[in-house]
């Protein structure tokens, strides 16, 4: 798979994928966005000292960083467990610029690329990451577990087989009750398949250049 390194509109890196015609961020500002939809309207709205974190789409690693900097910044313990079928190369993450925009500790973003996979690691003292290298679809996360899912898929129009029934299942049975599903996507037939599950959903404003996102919650 090609990958490029692009410059979005608030000045961090993003990926792009030409064969796809996707990139992994909103093209106006990947840092921006990851903030806005998972720690503004994710980890915050989590009302707990601890927090099992499942994440569907590694990717750069930026939301790991920036969930490693909110559990630093609010003494909040994080259980960061985060799936990906296709790591990124490790040049072209050297080569990303999260680190010198978001935080001058490059070696906390360093290290959450470094530790191994499959393996539990302290990233700091309130902050423990499992990486996994698997397929969503043969992937079963921890029944009931997770107090938040943070949906990262690419989207519908280029990986329809993410946001199939089957997998929208599997985000509901990991979460606890109460726990909460986080994605950028709107779209309209994903909040009827999220509901037809069981799922309350709400649809709050999205982060710039995006009308709207969705908050998912288990009763």
């Amino acid at each position: 798979m090609k990958r490029e390194i692009i410059v979005t509109n608030d000045g961090s890196n993003s990926l792009y994928i030409p064969e796809m015609d996707e990139t992994y961020h909103s093209v106006h500002g990947a840092i921006q966005e990851a903030r806005h939809v998972f720690i503004e309207n994710g980890l915050k709205l989590v009302d707990n000292s601890e927090i099992n974190v499942f994440e569907v789409g590694f990717g750069t690693g930026l939301n790991a960083f920036l969930s490693a900097q909110f559990s630093s910044d609010s003494n909040c313990d994080i259980s960061y467990h985060t799936i990906e079928a296709f790591p990124v190369e490790v040049e072209l993450v050297n080569s990303l610029n999260y680190k010198d925009l978001i935080s001058e500790n490059s070696s906390l973003f360093n290290r959450i690329h470094s530790v191994d996979w499959e393996i539990e690691s302290a990233i700091t003292e309130t902050f423990k990451l499992i990486k996994i290298e698997a397929k969503m679809e043969s992937f079963q996360p921890k029944m009931a577990f997770y107090h938040i899912v943070f949906f990262d898929a690419f989207g519908p129009r280029v990986q329809s087989e993410m946001w199939s029934i089957l997998i929208l299942q599997k985000m509901y049975d990991c979460l606890m009750p109460k726990g909460k599903l986080v994605t950028y996507c709107a779209q309209g037939q994903f909040k009827r398949d999220l509901k037809a599950i069981g799922f309350e959903v709400k649809t709050v404003p999205g982060p710039p250049g995006k009308r709207e996102m969705t908050i998912a919650i288990k009763p």
